[in-house]
Protein backbone atom coordinates (compact mmCIF):
# COMPACT_ATOMS: atom_id res chain seq x y z
CA UNK A 1 0.00 0.00 0.00
CA UNK A 2 1.07 3.56 -0.98
CA UNK A 3 0.53 6.06 1.51
CA UNK A 4 1.05 10.37 1.02
CA UNK A 5 1.53 12.12 4.11
CA UNK A 6 0.82 15.68 3.96
CA UNK A 7 0.48 19.18 5.63
CA UNK A 8 4.04 18.76 7.51
CA UNK A 9 7.27 20.13 7.64
CA UNK A 10 10.59 17.63 7.99
CA UNK A 11 13.78 17.47 9.86
CA UNK A 12 14.99 14.77 7.94
CA UNK A 13 18.49 14.71 9.91
CA UNK A 14 19.83 13.54 7.08
CA UNK A 15 23.99 13.86 6.67
CA UNK A 16 23.07 14.53 10.69
CA UNK A 17 21.68 18.19 10.47
CA UNK A 18 18.03 19.17 10.41
CA UNK A 19 17.85 19.37 7.05
CA UNK A 20 14.06 20.82 6.84
CA UNK A 21 12.34 20.55 3.94
CA UNK A 22 9.13 23.02 4.29
CA UNK A 23 5.87 22.34 3.05
CA UNK A 24 6.71 18.86 2.67
CA UNK A 25 5.28 15.92 1.51
CA UNK A 26 6.29 11.85 2.71
CA UNK A 27 5.29 8.70 0.00
CA UNK A 28 5.80 5.48 1.64
CA UNK A 29 5.25 2.10 0.36
CA UNK A 30 5.74 -1.75 1.96
CA UNK A 31 7.50 -0.01 5.18
CA UNK A 32 9.87 2.25 3.13
CA UNK A 33 10.14 6.15 2.44
CA UNK A 34 9.27 5.69 -1.49
CA UNK A 35 9.44 9.90 -2.37
CA UNK A 36 10.32 12.76 0.55
CA UNK A 37 10.56 16.07 -0.25
CA UNK A 38 8.58 19.43 -0.60
CA UNK A 39 5.03 19.38 -1.34
CA UNK A 40 5.06 21.46 -4.75
CA UNK A 41 7.62 18.40 -6.28
CA UNK A 42 5.69 15.90 -5.74
CA UNK A 43 5.35 12.87 -8.33
CA UNK A 44 1.97 12.30 -9.52
CA UNK A 45 1.59 9.17 -8.34
CA UNK A 46 -1.88 7.42 -7.41
CA UNK A 47 -1.76 6.70 -3.59
CA UNK A 48 -4.20 3.90 -1.93
CA UNK A 49 -4.34 6.23 1.00
CA UNK A 50 -3.59 10.23 2.33
CA UNK A 51 -3.26 11.13 5.73
CA UNK A 52 -3.15 14.80 6.88
CA UNK A 53 -0.70 15.54 9.22
CA UNK A 54 -2.20 18.88 10.17
CA UNK A 55 0.80 21.04 10.36
CA UNK A 56 3.14 19.23 12.08
CA UNK A 57 7.01 18.61 12.60
CA UNK A 58 8.18 15.52 11.44
CA UNK A 59 11.17 13.85 12.64
CA UNK A 60 12.43 10.16 12.63
CA UNK A 61 12.02 8.33 14.84
CA UNK A 62 13.66 8.29 18.35
CA UNK A 63 16.35 5.65 19.05
CA UNK A 64 17.46 4.69 22.02
CA UNK A 65 20.81 3.18 21.82
CA UNK A 66 22.09 2.35 24.95
CA UNK A 67 20.07 1.00 28.06
CA UNK A 68 19.47 -2.22 30.47
CA UNK A 69 15.60 -2.06 30.54
CA UNK A 70 15.38 -5.61 31.45
CA UNK A 71 16.20 -6.17 35.38
CA UNK A 72 14.83 -7.73 38.89
CA UNK A 73 14.64 -5.54 41.91
CA UNK A 74 14.77 -1.87 42.37
CA UNK A 75 17.78 0.34 44.05
CA UNK A 76 16.31 3.50 44.96
CA UNK A 77 17.97 3.18 48.31
CA UNK A 78 21.62 3.22 46.64
CA UNK A 79 20.07 6.85 45.21
CA UNK A 80 20.02 7.60 48.81
CA UNK A 81 22.60 6.44 49.87
CA UNK A 82 24.92 8.19 47.52
CA UNK A 83 23.19 11.72 48.56
CA UNK A 84 24.38 10.75 51.43
CA UNK A 85 27.66 10.42 50.22
CA UNK A 86 28.27 7.11 49.85
CA UNK A 87 30.26 7.04 46.02
CA UNK A 88 29.17 4.16 43.18
CA UNK A 89 32.21 2.13 44.34
CA UNK A 90 31.93 1.90 47.86
CA UNK A 91 28.19 0.63 47.21
CA UNK A 92 29.72 -1.46 45.34
CA UNK A 93 32.39 -3.22 47.88
CA UNK A 94 28.95 -3.65 50.57
CA UNK A 95 27.49 -5.50 47.89
CA UNK A 96 25.60 -3.11 46.40
CA UNK A 97 25.68 -1.75 42.47
CA UNK A 98 25.10 -4.55 40.05
CA UNK A 99 25.77 -7.68 42.36
CA UNK A 100 22.47 -6.24 43.72
CA UNK A 101 20.16 -6.32 40.89
CA UNK A 102 22.03 -9.43 39.80
CA UNK A 103 20.81 -11.41 42.54
CA UNK A 104 17.23 -9.80 42.01
CA UNK A 105 17.11 -10.81 38.46
CA UNK A 106 18.34 -14.21 38.92
CA UNK A 107 15.82 -14.77 41.49
CA UNK A 108 13.01 -13.07 38.74
CA UNK A 109 11.23 -15.36 36.66
CA UNK A 110 11.23 -14.82 32.88
CA UNK A 111 7.57 -13.84 33.05
CA UNK A 112 8.19 -11.52 35.57
CA UNK A 113 11.09 -10.05 34.38
CA UNK A 114 8.99 -8.86 31.29
CA UNK A 115 6.19 -7.83 33.27
CA UNK A 116 8.70 -5.32 35.18
CA UNK A 117 9.93 -4.31 31.84
CA UNK A 118 7.14 -3.71 29.98
CA UNK A 119 5.96 -0.45 31.53
CA UNK A 120 9.74 0.91 30.89
CA UNK A 121 9.95 0.64 27.72
CA UNK A 122 6.46 1.34 26.91
CA UNK A 123 7.23 5.14 29.05
CA UNK A 124 10.08 5.26 26.16
CA UNK A 125 7.71 4.88 23.62
CA UNK A 126 5.55 7.78 24.93
CA UNK A 127 8.46 9.79 24.07
CA UNK A 128 8.27 8.62 20.27
CA UNK A 129 10.94 6.19 20.67
CA UNK A 130 10.62 3.46 17.53
CA UNK A 131 13.62 1.78 18.11
CA UNK A 132 15.45 0.35 21.65
CA UNK A 133 18.86 -1.44 22.57
CA UNK A 134 18.81 -3.53 25.53
CA UNK A 135 21.70 -4.88 27.37
CA UNK A 136 21.95 -8.29 29.24
CA UNK A 137 24.50 -8.16 32.11
CA UNK A 138 22.26 -8.74 35.44
CA UNK A 139 22.37 -12.78 34.92
CA UNK A 140 25.99 -13.36 34.51
CA UNK A 141 25.84 -17.24 33.88
CA UNK A 142 24.19 -18.74 30.69
CA UNK A 143 21.11 -19.76 32.66
CA UNK A 144 20.10 -16.14 33.33
CA UNK A 145 21.98 -14.67 30.39
CA UNK A 146 19.60 -16.64 28.23
CA UNK A 147 16.68 -15.51 30.34
CA UNK A 148 17.38 -12.26 29.89
CA UNK A 149 18.26 -12.18 26.48
CA UNK A 150 14.73 -14.13 25.97
CA UNK A 151 12.75 -11.37 27.58
CA UNK A 152 14.97 -8.85 25.17
CA UNK A 153 13.33 -10.56 22.06
CA UNK A 154 9.67 -10.91 23.83
CA UNK A 155 9.60 -7.30 23.99
CA UNK A 156 10.29 -6.67 20.01
CA UNK A 157 8.00 -9.22 19.61
CA UNK A 158 5.05 -8.08 21.77
CA UNK A 159 5.68 -4.07 21.01
CA UNK A 160 5.58 -1.99 17.64
CA UNK A 161 9.01 -1.55 18.39
CA UNK A 162 12.59 -2.48 16.81
CA UNK A 163 14.57 -3.85 19.61
CA UNK A 164 18.37 -4.81 19.07
CA UNK A 165 19.59 -7.43 22.06
CA UNK A 166 23.15 -6.97 23.40
CA UNK A 167 25.44 -9.32 25.53
CA UNK A 168 26.85 -8.12 28.16
CA UNK A 169 27.78 -10.79 30.29
CA UNK A 170 31.11 -9.49 30.84
CA UNK A 171 29.32 -6.59 33.14
CA UNK A 172 30.81 -7.80 36.46
CA UNK A 173 32.21 -10.43 38.45
CA UNK A 174 29.29 -12.91 39.51
CA UNK A 175 30.30 -14.31 43.16
CA UNK A 176 30.54 -17.35 41.96
CA UNK A 177 33.55 -16.89 40.12
CA UNK A 178 34.96 -14.18 43.00
CA UNK A 179 38.82 -13.35 42.66
CA UNK A 180 38.94 -15.40 39.42
CA UNK A 181 38.01 -12.70 36.66
CA UNK A 182 39.58 -14.37 33.65
CA UNK A 183 38.08 -18.03 34.95
CA UNK A 184 34.87 -15.82 34.47
CA UNK A 185 35.85 -14.58 31.03
CA UNK A 186 37.06 -17.89 30.06
CA UNK A 187 33.92 -19.28 30.65
CA UNK A 188 31.87 -16.56 28.69
CA UNK A 189 34.03 -16.94 25.90
CA UNK A 190 33.96 -20.24 25.81
CA UNK A 191 30.54 -21.65 26.84
CA UNK A 192 28.61 -18.48 27.24
CA UNK A 193 28.65 -16.68 23.86
CA UNK A 194 29.07 -18.95 21.57
CA UNK A 195 25.57 -20.98 22.90
CA UNK A 196 23.41 -17.69 23.24
CA UNK A 197 24.57 -16.88 20.13
CA UNK A 198 24.24 -19.80 18.20
CA UNK A 199 20.49 -19.53 19.87
CA UNK A 200 20.04 -16.44 17.97
CA UNK A 201 19.90 -14.00 20.95
CA UNK A 202 22.26 -11.72 20.37
CA UNK A 203 22.77 -8.81 17.70
CA UNK A 204 26.15 -7.65 19.44
CA UNK A 205 28.51 -7.78 22.51
CA UNK A 206 29.14 -5.09 24.84
CA UNK A 207 31.77 -5.44 28.01
CA UNK A 208 32.42 -3.06 30.82
CA UNK A 209 36.22 -1.99 31.08
CA UNK A 210 36.72 -0.13 34.49
CA UNK A 211 39.03 -0.80 37.01
CA UNK A 212 36.25 -2.10 39.13
CA UNK A 213 34.98 -4.38 36.53
CA UNK A 214 37.27 -5.81 33.88
CA UNK A 215 40.25 -5.03 32.00
CA UNK A 216 41.28 -3.90 28.73
CA UNK A 217 42.99 -7.66 28.38
CA UNK A 218 39.96 -9.32 29.39
CA UNK A 219 37.74 -7.68 27.23
CA UNK A 220 39.97 -8.12 24.42
CA UNK A 221 39.22 -12.10 25.12
CA UNK A 222 35.66 -11.03 24.64
CA UNK A 223 36.10 -8.98 21.68
CA UNK A 224 38.18 -11.56 20.01
CA UNK A 225 34.91 -14.23 20.38
CA UNK A 226 33.09 -11.37 19.42
CA UNK A 227 34.43 -11.20 16.09
CA UNK A 228 35.45 -15.36 15.42
CA UNK A 229 31.03 -15.39 16.18
CA UNK A 230 30.88 -12.61 13.54
CA UNK A 231 29.03 -10.24 16.30
CA UNK A 232 30.11 -6.63 16.45
CA UNK A 233 31.12 -4.74 19.41
CA UNK A 234 30.16 -2.02 21.88
CA UNK A 235 32.39 -0.79 25.21
CA UNK A 236 31.59 0.96 28.48
CA UNK A 237 34.49 2.73 28.48
CA UNK A 238 35.76 5.47 30.34
CA UNK A 239 33.13 6.17 32.98
CA UNK A 240 35.33 6.72 36.19
CA UNK A 241 38.40 6.35 34.90
CA UNK A 242 41.36 6.34 31.74
CA UNK A 243 41.67 2.66 31.13
CA UNK A 244 42.41 2.82 27.39
CA UNK A 245 38.84 0.90 26.39
CA UNK A 246 38.03 4.10 24.02
CA UNK A 247 40.98 2.98 21.61
CA UNK A 248 40.38 -1.13 22.18
CA UNK A 249 37.01 -0.48 20.99
CA UNK A 250 37.96 1.49 18.53
CA UNK A 251 40.68 -1.12 17.57
CA UNK A 252 38.13 -3.46 17.24
CA UNK A 253 36.08 -1.14 15.41
CA UNK A 254 33.39 -1.10 17.71
CA UNK A 255 29.75 0.79 16.98
CA UNK A 256 30.58 2.90 19.78
CA UNK A 257 32.03 3.25 22.76
CA UNK A 258 30.00 4.91 25.66
CA UNK A 259 29.83 7.20 28.51
CA UNK A 260 33.32 8.27 27.95
CA UNK A 261 34.19 11.12 30.46
CA UNK A 262 38.02 10.26 31.10
CA UNK A 263 38.63 9.12 27.35
CA UNK A 264 41.43 11.52 26.08
CA UNK A 265 41.73 13.03 22.63
CA UNK A 266 43.73 10.02 21.41
CA UNK A 267 41.09 8.09 21.71
CA UNK A 268 38.81 10.53 19.93
CA UNK A 269 41.01 10.13 17.12
CA UNK A 270 41.13 6.17 17.18
CA UNK A 271 37.66 6.21 17.40
CA UNK A 272 37.33 8.81 14.38
CA UNK A 273 39.38 6.78 12.10
CA UNK A 274 37.37 3.90 13.23
CA UNK A 275 33.95 5.28 12.53
CA UNK A 276 33.11 3.90 16.25
CA UNK A 277 30.64 6.35 17.61
CA UNK A 278 30.77 8.13 20.77
CA UNK A 279 27.28 7.45 23.00
CA UNK A 280 27.02 10.04 26.07
CA UNK A 281 24.71 9.06 28.72
CA UNK A 282 23.74 12.12 30.60
CA UNK A 283 21.66 10.60 32.88
CA UNK A 284 24.12 8.79 34.66
CA UNK A 285 26.39 11.79 34.82
CA UNK A 286 23.21 13.82 36.32
CA UNK A 287 22.36 10.83 38.62
CA UNK A 288 25.95 10.00 40.11
CA UNK A 289 26.76 14.05 40.29
CA UNK A 290 29.27 13.93 37.60
CA UNK A 291 31.64 16.94 37.48
CA UNK A 292 33.93 15.58 34.61
CA UNK A 293 32.70 15.95 31.19
CA UNK A 294 33.34 13.77 28.25
CA UNK A 295 36.17 15.88 26.21
CA UNK A 296 33.57 17.06 23.87
CA UNK A 297 35.66 19.37 22.46
CA UNK A 298 38.05 16.42 21.01
CA UNK A 299 35.41 14.46 19.56
CA UNK A 300 34.05 17.39 17.46
CA UNK A 301 37.31 17.97 16.70
CA UNK A 302 38.29 14.89 15.49
CA UNK A 303 34.64 14.60 13.54
CA UNK A 304 33.24 11.51 15.99
CA UNK A 305 29.82 10.95 15.57
CA UNK A 306 28.06 11.71 19.25
CA UNK A 307 24.79 10.13 20.17
CA UNK A 308 22.95 10.30 23.28
CA UNK A 309 21.04 7.50 24.82
CA UNK A 310 19.27 6.73 28.47
CA UNK A 311 21.77 4.38 30.26
CA UNK A 312 18.05 3.08 31.69
CA UNK A 313 19.50 0.98 34.49
CA UNK A 314 17.83 0.32 38.48
CA UNK A 315 21.25 1.85 40.18
CA UNK A 316 22.73 4.78 38.26
CA UNK A 317 20.51 6.19 35.25
CA UNK A 318 16.57 5.58 36.49
CA UNK A 319 15.37 7.22 33.19
CA UNK A 320 12.39 6.70 31.64
CA UNK A 321 12.41 9.45 28.81
CA UNK A 322 14.86 9.97 26.09
CA UNK A 323 13.19 13.25 25.06
CA UNK A 324 14.82 14.48 28.79
CA UNK A 325 17.95 13.22 27.38
CA UNK A 326 18.45 15.86 24.71
CA UNK A 327 17.67 18.66 27.00
CA UNK A 328 20.77 16.87 29.25
CA UNK A 329 22.79 16.48 26.30
CA UNK A 330 22.32 20.48 25.64
CA UNK A 331 22.78 21.80 29.32
CA UNK A 332 25.67 19.49 30.78
CA UNK A 333 27.31 18.75 27.54
CA UNK A 334 27.30 21.66 25.48
CA UNK A 335 25.22 20.67 22.34
CA UNK A 336 22.85 22.70 20.32
CA UNK A 337 19.42 20.93 19.99
CA UNK A 338 20.23 20.15 16.80
CA UNK A 339 23.00 17.66 17.91
CA UNK A 340 21.19 16.52 20.24
CA UNK A 341 18.30 15.17 18.22
CA UNK A 342 20.96 14.22 15.64
CA UNK A 343 22.44 12.18 18.49
CA UNK A 344 18.68 10.02 18.88
CA UNK A 345 18.46 9.78 15.00
CA UNK A 346 20.97 9.43 12.69
CA UNK A 347 23.61 9.25 14.91
CA UNK A 348 22.00 6.60 17.51
CA UNK A 349 20.90 4.44 14.35
CA UNK A 350 24.81 4.33 13.40
CA UNK A 351 25.78 3.08 17.16
CA UNK A 352 23.52 0.47 16.35
CA UNK A 353 25.00 -0.72 12.91
CA UNK A 354 21.82 0.57 11.07
CA UNK A 355 22.53 4.14 10.05
CA UNK A 356 22.10 2.40 5.89
CA UNK A 357 18.44 1.84 6.95
CA UNK A 358 16.92 3.95 10.04
CA UNK A 359 17.70 7.41 11.66
CA UNK A 360 17.02 10.00 9.09
CA UNK A 361 14.03 10.21 6.29
CA UNK A 362 15.77 9.22 3.02
CA UNK A 363 13.94 7.90 0.24
CA UNK A 364 14.80 4.00 0.59
CA UNK A 365 15.23 4.37 4.65
CA UNK A 366 12.18 2.04 6.77
CA UNK A 367 9.46 4.96 7.35
CA UNK A 368 10.14 5.21 11.09
CA UNK A 369 8.93 9.17 11.90
CA UNK A 370 6.84 10.87 14.33
CA UNK A 371 4.83 13.90 13.68
CA UNK A 372 4.82 16.04 16.94
CA UNK A 373 2.12 19.27 17.40
CA UNK A 374 5.37 21.44 17.97
CA UNK A 375 6.28 25.23 16.79
CA UNK A 376 10.01 23.63 15.44
CA UNK A 377 12.39 20.96 15.85
CA UNK A 378 14.72 22.80 18.97
CA UNK A 379 11.07 22.08 21.33
CA UNK A 380 11.74 18.73 21.39
CA UNK A 381 15.24 19.22 24.06
CA UNK A 382 13.44 22.90 25.14
CA UNK A 383 10.46 20.92 27.02
CA UNK A 384 11.37 19.23 30.16
CA UNK A 385 9.03 16.34 30.32
CA UNK A 386 5.51 15.88 29.44
CA UNK A 387 3.93 14.12 27.14
CA UNK A 388 3.93 16.05 23.83
CA UNK A 389 0.98 15.68 21.04
CA UNK A 390 2.23 13.29 18.66
CA UNK A 391 1.50 10.57 16.22
CA UNK A 392 4.24 7.45 15.93
CA UNK A 393 4.61 6.16 12.32
CA UNK A 394 6.47 2.69 12.32
CA UNK A 395 7.26 1.00 8.86
CA UNK A 396 5.06 2.86 7.13
CA UNK A 397 2.11 2.17 9.68
CA UNK A 398 0.60 4.50 12.60
CA UNK A 399 0.75 3.05 16.31
CA UNK A 400 -0.72 3.15 19.45
CA UNK A 401 1.90 3.22 22.45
Amino acid sequence: MRTLWLHCHVASMAQGAYSIIEEAAIVTRGGLIEWIGPHRALPMTPADRTVDLGGAWVTPGLIDCHTHAVFGGNRSDEFEQRLQGASYAQIAAQGGGIASTVRATRAASEDELFASALPRVQALMRDGVTMLEIKSGYGLDLANERKMLKVIRRLGEALPLTVRSTCLAAHALPPEFSGRADDYIGYLCEQMLPTLAEEGLVDAVDAFCEHLAFSPVQVERVFIKARELGLPVKLHAEQLSSQGGAGLAARYRGLSADHLEFMTEQDAIAMAAAGTVAVLLPGAFHCLRETRRPPMEALRKHGVKIALASDLNPGTSPVLSLRLMLNMGCTLFHMTPEQALAGVTLHAATALGLGHSHGSLEEGKVADFVAWQIERPADLAYWLGGDLNKRVVRRGQEISY
